[in-house]
């Protein structure tokens, strides 16, 4: 629980995150979170102290919506995000994702994001309707204050682990990462 406070607070000091969320929230979208680095990076680097070069790089609205998988519902969805913020939006339905995964479907967007590459990449964030911040993580949230990038054991292919390692510079950002490929 006291993670899961610490991580509340840093957002709510973060006011570019914020302005996400409140942005993110008005689009309505069912089963929604923004996601991957957007809490990711900020926990790095707060327990690393240290500040990426480029804190919100893209920011990845995802959502679960199987009544309309389309991709270019996410576009159209990013085009309106863009009309109205300059942020670098990324949007994707995950109930359609199990098909570029070659994954069972899955069922709503924390089942979703149980399948990610690393486990500290799974973990989401989103205001609920009364504008309270919710954290959403199918790992929970120890690893990210681990300082590990740890191999998801539901997605174990390695070649893309440390593929994705290497293109985003994690170890370079932040060199103190421990890498856990194995679990």
């Amino acid at each position: 629980m006291e993670q899961e406070t610490t991580i509340k607070q840093w957002l709510s000091e973060d006011s570019l995150r914020m302005q996400a969320l409140v942005i993110a929230a008005r689009c309505n979208l069912p089963d929604w979170c923004l996601a991957a680095g957007f809490v990711r990076n900020l926990v790095w680097d707060k327990v690393h102290q240290s500040a990426t070069s480029q804190p919100l790089n893209d920011i990845d609205l995802i959502y679960f919506n199987p009544s309309d998988i389309s991709e270019q519902r996410d576009r159209l969805i990013e085009q309106q995000l863009h009309s109205i913020s300059k942020l670098p939006w990324s949007v994707k339905n995950q109930a359609r994702m199990h098909l570029r995964n070659n994954d069972n479907p899955y069922n709503s967007t924390l089942d979703a994001m149980s399948y990610w590459v690393e486990i500290e990449t799974a973990v989401g964030a989103r205001l609920d309707e009364y504008g309270n911040l919710v954290l959403v993580s199918p790992f929970g949230l120890n690893a990210l204050f681990e300082g590990t990038v740890s191999l998801n054991p539901k997605r174990p292919k390695l070649m893309d682990f440390n593929r994705r390692i290497t293109d985003k510079k994690w170890l370079e950002i932040w060199p103190a990462l421990k890498v856990n490929s194995t679990h």
